[in-house]
């Protein structure tokens, strides 16, 4: 079973390779839904430098503060990288690339899993369509951090922990209504 030290939150890194979107999103949304349980951080394989302005542009409008998201390499992370980073008990790439790609030493033999999402980036169009990307990748995000927060970590062992993450990341989320 995963405890904690001293009933401090659980440290969660999320992996992207531009770390713009995506993992700038999981990074809110967990430190939102799961606060005070949960402390969320993200970063890059091959960070872009700077977060979407369509990302900061949702968040903005979904009434997080965006003023400290940056986009940063994963070395902050790492003990090779950083002596002082924190302990970490769960990592999760949240985009293809960097699921495959071979990840630094992570303080705290973290447990791990993919939790792909389509990169909004990636897809062009006009303004509403670009939104759409987003926000879609938002709500899947969401969606997959909500059911992970509500597990009885504490109360699962490794094994059956491991499981429940891998198939978080198999969720096939529900379409975005369009019905108003």
């Amino acid at each position: 079973m995963l405890h904690p030290e001293n009933k401090e939150p659980f440290n969660v890194l999320f992996l992207c390779t531009g770390n713009s979107c995506r993992s700038i999103f999981a990074e809110a949304i967990m430190n939102r839904v799961g606060a005070g349980k949960f402390k969320a951080y993200s970063a890059g394989s091959m960070p872009k430098g700077v977060v979407n302005p369509h990302a900061i542009a949702l968040l903005e409008k979904l009434n997080y503060k965006t003023d400290h998201f940056r986009s940063k390499p994963w070395e902050e992370f790492s003990r090779d990288g950083n002596p002082d980073a924190p302990e970490l008990h769960f990592v999760f790439t949240v985009c293809d690339n960097a699921a495959g790609e071979v990840c630094p030493y992570w303080p705290g033999q973290p447990m791990s899993a993919h939790w792909g999402i389509p990169d909004p980036d990636a897809v062009h169009g006009n303004d509403a369509e670009i939104a759409l990307a987003f926000a879609e990748s938002y709500r899947q995000l969401n969606n997959r951090i909500s059911i992970f927060v509500n597990l009885p970590i504490t109360s699962l062992d490794t094994m059956a922990l491991q499981k429940r993450l891998d198939d978080i990341g198999q969720t096939r989320d529900a379409p975005a209504r369009t019905d108003g």
